[in-house]
């Protein structure tokens, strides 16, 4: 009976490795066409608009003359400002809270379309506030007594809802972020990795340098990373460095946020007023705050840029072009502000979404951990989690990750039992040849030996 449980034992382990190869084969099929899908690692990818940020959504069924803004409460919940009892209604139907204010976002911009057409001041700047429902101009320590009284009345002939504040500080672009870029013209930060399908590039702050500025990844300007092919500031706050190589290698899709540490970038999205994000610079690493509007306008001493999204994070020189982000949104880049990371400030930020567009770029992103912190779950869009499902305390930077120049390849262990990769299927591959291999060899040696058996029995 041994030679029969022997068949047998043969025959099972031949199968099992055949069903193996079967197995292997179409893990690694699955990976190497999976490598080429949107879902994969550094690769481009837009956020779609969430699905429960409704204020958006209803401010602009409602229209401008109804509605005056939007914002996250601190319970998480949207909130929509409205001008009448009916629009009111509406807002709480669709599950979001109503606040009736007098002024409608109408009113709010023309307010600030009179102030962009008055004689331009620098070191001012405005910003349609929501949830107080008034325009807030801000003065910094440069703006003289003379320019701070024609401002004011400027804004007297508005309304009573025009407000003037001074601020401390100075409102400067922050020239001098996750990593350091280095050029003649001074320091800035990287902001996110894009790519046009062909090239990768560096998103960045237009003021940071013109078209043609070479940048280095260090002091002696031994490395350089690329040059800079187009660049609009003021107006606008945003640049692109194309890379000297072509590729912005392994941890496209991360941001440096200090001690060797890093956030998976995985989309982007709209800020939103209320919302808790996170800012990485070169000069001050990582900060946190809030934002406490859109659409702003800084009438820096170098020119006027306008969209801006303005925030409680605070910023420090170098820290110009170091990425915005929340629970690994790609949100914004730095623009300039006011203030430090000692005192605190304002600081503003030229939108992500406003860049790409006018770029023609993608986002190059990571695939998100499932079950690491401030990770987007599979089955929710790549932009739910900082566009108001969660309450704004509650945000992270993103799910972690190690943070390199991309110079420190992954383990061959690691890389072999990724199941992201092809290397769990080849190494159930190369286990069910070798266990095939091992029967036949087996199976041959047993015959020899029956063989040799059988010869010493008859010509012994």
């Amino acid at each position: 009976m041994r030679h029969v449980r022997r068949r047998v034992v043969r025959r099972v382990t031949r199968l099992t490795a055949v069903a193996g190869l079967l197995l292997g084969g179409a893990m690694v099929t699955q990976a190497a066409m999976a490598a080429e899908s949107p879902g994969a690692t550094a690769v481009p990818r837009s956020a779609p608009p969430s699905s429960v940020d409704l204020g958006s959504g209803l401010a602009a069924r409602l229209g401008a003359s109804r509605t005056a803004g939007n914002w996250i409460g601190a319970d998480g919940r949207p909130v929509v400002a409205v001008t009448d009892a009916a629009a009111a209604a509406e807002v709480r139907r669709a599950g979001a809270e109503p606040r009736i204010v007098r002024h409608s976002m109408a009113e709010l911009r023309s307010a600030a379309s009179t102030l962009r057409a008055a004689p331009r001041v620098a070191g001012t700047a405005w910003v349609m506030d929501y949830r107080s429902n008034r325009v807030v101009v801000e003065a910094d320590r440069t703006v003289s007594v003379s320019d701070w009284g024609r401002m004011s009345r400027v804004a007297g002939g508005i309304g009573p809802f025009v407000h003037m504040e001074r601020t401390r500080g100075a409102f400067t672009t922050r020239l001098n972020g996750a990593q350091p870029i280095l050029s003649t013209g001074g320091r800035c930060s990287a902001g996110f990795n894009v790519t046009d399908g062909k090239t990768d590039f560096i998103l960045t702050a237009g003021h940071c340098g013109p078209a043609g500025s070479t940048w280095f990844a260090d002091n002696q300007g031994d490395r350089q990373l690329g040059r800079t092919v187009r660049s609009t500031f003021p107006g606008n706050d945003f640049s692109l460095v194309q890379y000297a190589s072509g590729r912005a290698g392994e941890g496209a899709g991360i941001v440096a946020i200090g001690g060797g540490k890093g956030v998976r970038i995985t989309g982007t999205a709209d800020a939103s007023v209320g919302q808790r994000v996170f800012r990485s610079g070169s000069t001050s690493g990582l900060h946190d705050g809030r934002v406490t509007g859109l659409n702003a306008t800084v009438n820096y001493p170098e020119g006027t840029v306008t969209g801006l999204i303005q925030t409680t994070v605070c910023a420090e020189p170098g820290d110009s072009g170091g990425p915005l982000f929340s629970d690994g949104i790609a949100l914004g880049v730095t623009s300039g502000g006011s203030g430090d990371c000692t005192q605190g400030g304002t600081t503003f930020f030229q939108p992500v979404t406003k860049a790409l567009s006018a770029l023609g770029m993608k986002l190059l992103v990571s695939a998100p951990q499932s079950g690491g912190q401030g990770s987007v779950p599979a089955t929710a869009p790549p932009g739910s989690a900082s566009r108001g499902s969660i309450a704004p305390g509650a945000a992270s930077p993103g799910s972690s990750a190690t943070a390199g120049d991309g110079t420190n390849a992954a383990t061959l262990v690691s890389r072999l039992t990724d199941p992201g990769t092809v290397g769990p299927g080849l190494l159930i591959i190369a286990g069910s040849l070798v266990a095939l291999v091992a029967t036949r060899w087996i199976r041959a040696e047993q015959d020899r030996k029956a063989y040799q058996r059988y010869y010493s029995a008859t010509w012994g």
